[in-house]
This record gives structure tokens, C-alpha cells and sequence, in this order.
């Protein structure tokens, strides 16, 4: 009898334990379920407000460090990871092969400037020169009228004593010295339009001489100009000997040793211009539709859990990346695969006074969040 009651009991038992298990599985069961619909509702509602990703990075200007002429460095002034203002010297090259390119051009200045003072009073001369010939022309002309004249008059003693002789009124002797003296005004005046002649002559050389001496004048002018040139540009090459920091920021790694030789062009290190920084998100094409210029976006750097930087959405990139890559896709090759592209988009931080802000390096990975609305 009592073990028919013990069975019972025991039996009742069995029965009221499954019940409260059921009970506590659909408590478990209908609590995963609000919370899912929950999350999953939150989530729609943030993602019809809001656009995320997490391809994102910090960017800055970079600007390289290049020397413009060929030299051995005589000393680096900078270390690793050091904070440089505008115009702080970097590297000093060894100058004297330029100084002596500097007084080469200086001498090869002062020759074209001798040369030019040369060539004006070479000017000066011939000009003098010609003056004396004109002269000399003016002379010959009047010599020359006056030996006509004297042809006219011994001309005119010929004649009468010709007329004379005929009748015996004048002796042979009076009629020859009259002939001669005619004969010899004539010789004369041929005389002194040879000389005119040459004289003239020697006018239109010097007056050549005169013209190229004033052409080189010109041409001595020229080559001064250019030496002047050679000067400058000696000099500025002298001036790139000092390597100085083309804006404020910090020194990457220093690749320059003292004694080590740099050619013109080769990029030495970078100075990273981290006062100004951005950051460019890529996110996928799909999501385009409401993003807009100026939007608010916050800003999540992996260094700094937790922690929100303001921002705003202030330009698209004209193409995906896809498009500036070494090898941009060819979809008319015959490999088509379609693929979700990413366009990049710059965003700028807005809070300056962010002190976080200082500690971030370009290149750190950052999620952002655009704000549509």
C-alpha cells in the first residue's frame, strides 16, 4: 500500500517537471525573439538614416624632400620622426663646385661687358673716321672747282693765243706755255677727282665698318644678357646647396648621410604635413543614393575606441578607384564579373579643437558614419 502511494507521487512529479521547463524555454524563446525584432528594427531604422563603413583611412599631404642638384652631403640637420617649420634646413650639400660654376659665369660676364665697351669705341673711331672722310670729299669737291675754273680760264688764254699765233701777234714760246698750262689744268682737275673718288671710297668702307661695329655692338649686348643669366642661374644653383623643409610637419625616416652623394631629383624622405589631415572613406556604390555634400558625418579612429570626431562629407571622387588603378578593369574584354565598386569620398573634420585630433596619423584605419538626414 505504501509503495502504490510512493509511485504515485513520484509519477505526479515526473509529469509537473516538464511543464516548467516549457514554461522557461518559451520565456527564453519569446525574449530572443523582442530582442531580435528590436535589433533587427533599430537596425533598419539607423540604416535608413545613416550610411557606415569601415574602408576608411586617415590621409594628409606628403611632400617629399628632393634635392634640385647633384652634390655629396656635408651635413643632415634633422632626425627621425622630428617636427620642422618652413624653411628650417634639412641638408647642406658641398658647395664649392658650384661657387666656382658661380665665379666662372661672373668671369665670362665681365669678358662680354669688356667686349661691349670695345665694340663702342671701335663705333666711336669708324664714326670719327668718316667725319675725317666726309671732310676729305668736301675738300676734293672744292679743289675740284676750283681746278675747273682754272681749266675755264687757261682754256680761254689757249684760245686767244691760238687766234694770235695765226697772224704772228704772239710768239711760239707765249702760245706754247698757254697750251701747256691748259693741258695742265685738265691733268689737274683729273687728278682731283681720283683722289674725290677714292676718298669717297674710303667713306663707304668705314661706313661699313661702322655698321658692323654697331651690329656687334648689339651682338656684344646679347651675349651680356646671356651671361647675366648664367650668373643668376649659377647662383641659384648655389642657393639649392641648403635644403630647406617646404612646410611645417614631421620628418619620416632620414635617408641622407654625411658624405653620401644625391643626385638631382632623388627623394630623400618626406616631411608629412599632419596639421591639416582628412580622411577618404570608399564606400560601396549602392549606398550613393542619399549621400550629399555637407551631410554630418562622425568619425571612429580604431586608436581611439569610443571616441566620436566630428566631421562633414565635403566632396565625391570623380571615378571609383577601380578606374586609377595600374590595370582600371576592361569590361569588354570578355571576363565580365559583375562586382560592387567603391567610389572614395573625402571627409574633413570640423572640430579643430579636438584635442585627439594631434594624435592622428595618416594612414590609421577609421570607421565613419554619414548622417543622411
Amino acid at each position: 500500500m505504501e509503495t502504490n502511494v510512493t509511485d504515485k507521487k513520484i509519477k505526479h512529479t515526473r509529469e509537473k517537471t516538464p511543464k516548467k521547463k516549457s514554461k522557461t524555454f518559451i520565456i527564453v524563446l519569446a525574449l530572443l525573439v523582442i530582442f531580435g525584432a528590436w535589433f533587427g528594427l533599430t537596425k533598419y531604422v539607423h540604416g535608413q538614416h545613416h550610411e557606415e563603413t569601415d574602408d576608411a583611412q586617415v590621409q594628409a599631404n606628403i611632400s617629399p624632400v628632393i634635392p634640385r642638384v647633384s652634390g655629396y652631403v656635408l651635413q643632415v640637420r634633422v632626425s627621425d620622426n622630428q617636427r620642422v617649420n618652413k624653411g628650417d634646413t634639412l641638408v647642406i650639400l658641398d658647395d664649392r663646385d658650384l661657387k666656382l660654376k658661380v665665379d666662372q659665369a661672373e668671369a665670362a660676364l665681365a669678358t662680354a661687358q669688356s667686349n661691349l665697351a670695345s665694340a663702342k669705341a671701335t663705333t666711336n673711331a669708324a664714326s670719327s673716321n668718316i667725319a675725317s672722310s666726309q671732310a676729305a670729299v668736301s675738300t676734293a669737291n672744292a679743289q675740284i672747282e676750283t681746278a675747273r675754273v682754272n681749266i675755264w680760264r687757261t682754256t680761254q688764254d689757249y684760245n686767244r693765243y691760238a687766234n694770235l699765233i695765226k697772224d704772228h701777234s704772239v710768239t711760239q714760246q707765249q702760245y706754247e706755255q698757254a697750251l701747256a698750262a691748259k693741258q695742265t689744268a685738265e691733268r689737274q682737275l683729273q687728278v682731283l677727282i681720283d683722289q674725290r673718288n677714292q676718298v669717297a671710297q674710303q667713306t663707304n668702307v668705314v661706313s661699313s665698318q661702322t655698321t658692323a661695329t654697331s651690329q656687334q655692338i648689339g651682338i656684344a649686348s646679347s651675349v651680356i644678357k646671356q651671361r647675366q643669366v648664367d650668373v643668376e642661374n649659377a647662383k641659384l644653383e648655389l642657393s639649392y646647396a641648403v635644403i630647406t623643409a617646404p612646410a611645417n610637419g614631421l620628418v619620416s625616416k632620414v635617408n641622407a648621410q654625411p658624405g653620401q652623394f644625391l643626385q638631382a631629383g632623388q627623394a630623400l624622405f618626406s616631411i608629412v604635413l599632419n596639421d591639416d589631415i582628412w580622411v577618404v572613406a570608399n564606400f560601396k556604390e549602392t549606398q550613393f543614393n542619399k549621400m550629399k555634400i555637407g551631410q554630418k558625418v562622425t568619425v571612429h579612429a580604431d586608436a581611439f575606441p569610443g571616441h566620436d570626431f566630428e566631421a562633414q562629407l565635403t566632396s565625391f571622387s570623380p571615378a571609383t578607384g577601380a578606374q586609377f588603378a595600374l590595370l582600371p578593369p576592361d569590361n569588354a574584354s570578355g571576363n565580365f564579373v559583375k562586382v560592387v565598386q567603391r567610389l572614395p569620398v573625402k571627409i574633413e573634420f570640423t572640430n579643430k579643437n579636438d584635442s585627439l585630433i594631434k594624435q592622428i596619423r595618416p594612414g590609421m584605419n577609421v570607421s565613419v558614419d554619414v548622417h543622411l538626414d
